[in-house]
């Protein structure tokens, strides 16, 4: 009795480096027939995602696996698109559905399934894809997602890029002024020139901007270790020895509690004290949160006094110097 023929190693090699996918073309080129394709998918071994396109393992496809058959459907030159690269990027959390795919100019695909193919215009970006599966680079993932978004998740997504440390602010300006056209072009320049100064969170870029630069306060040092201690601060007033920790958090978990009293009781050893502030604080009362921070800062040294944005008039004055 004449064997059957087995499906090559180096399909099932590159079926594993595909999330368990391949195409009718990638197993003809290892010399499987049509025939045994249609076999295998009999023996409920292979199943069909699309015309040509097969999944090799018994189970349901993996979203990794959903974006090789959306890219193997869009041929040569496919690539994921701003949402998926964001996602594998990690600057979204979320697995995007349906999977965006672009497609070189001049192909189409209409086909039925969890993808969204989109014509990719030459030029629009850098040629270059980046990882595995195919994917856009860092700054034009995010180049992308701004465009599309709302001026409070650019924010989002240019300090959480910064928190990543996936790219830097010189890299992202750069590829910007590639390109004819961006929306939020302004406020992504502005937003960058703080990320350069060590902001990382939307919170912190509050701080700045509604706190420190709002009422004339000192210029803190960001994400900086001290005194040798393992931990990082959100601003510093190194002069003042004081400390201010942002949570952007919407709660607390336990350990992330006791952490912040550790590093809040260890600084103290050393004279340093800690001021904490939430979302609140920032968005409600940050004049009132100005002139906190100024009165611990002159209570250790500083010469100067805070000054009143336009927003103090409306704040009772004993919030302010009570």
């Amino acid at each position: 009795m004449k064997k059957r023929r087995e499906v090559p190693a180096a399909l099932n090699r590159l079926a594993n480096a595909q999330s368990g996918v391949v195409s009718n073309e990638q197993a003809r080129g290892q010399g499987v027939t049509d025939r045994v394709i249609q076999r295998l998918i009999g023996e409920d071994r292979w199943r069909p995602l699309a015309r040509g396109i097969y999944l090799t393992v018994p189970i349901e496809p993996s979203w990794d696996g959903l974006c090789w058959a959306g890219l193997l459907i869009g041929g040569d030159r496919a690539r994921l698109g701003p949402r998926a690269s964001g996602h594998l990027h990690q600057l979204l959390r979320t697995a995007p559905q349906p999977v965006d795919i672009l497609v070189p100019i001049g192909r189409s695909h209409r086909v039925d399934g969890p993808w969204l193919f989109s014509r990719e215009r030459i030029g629009a970006r850098s040629a270059r894809s980046v990882g595995s599966p195919p994917r856009l680079t860092v700054a034009d993932t995010v180049l992308d997602l701004c465009a599309a978004g709302s001026p409070s998740e650019v924010v989002g997504l240019l300090t959480r890029a910064a928190q990543l440390r996936i790219m830097t602010p010189q890299r992202l300006l750069a590829a910007m002024e590639n390109r004819a056209r961006q929306r939020h072009r302004g406020l992504i320049r502005t937003i960058l020139r703080d990320v350069a100064d060590g902001v990382e969170s939307p919170i912190e870029l509050l701080y700045l901007n509604d706190v420190e630069r709002a009422h004339q306060l000192p210029e803190g040092r960001r994400q900086r270790n001290r005194l040798g201690l393992p931990y990082r601060s959100d601003v510093g007033y190194d002069a003042f020895q004081l400390l201010v920790e942002l949570d952007g958090r919407i709660g607390h978990d336990g350990t992330g509690r006791f952490r912040d009293l550790d590093r809040d009781n260890r600084f103290a050893l050393l004279t340093w004290l800690t001021l904490r502030y939430g979302w609140y604080d920032l968005v409600h009362r940050p004049c009132a949160v100005a002139f906190q921070v100024a009165r611990v800062m002159i209570s250790r040294g500083w010469r100067g006094l805070p000054g009143r944005c336009s927003r103090c008039a409306a704040v009772p004055e004993r919030e302010l110097t009570g």
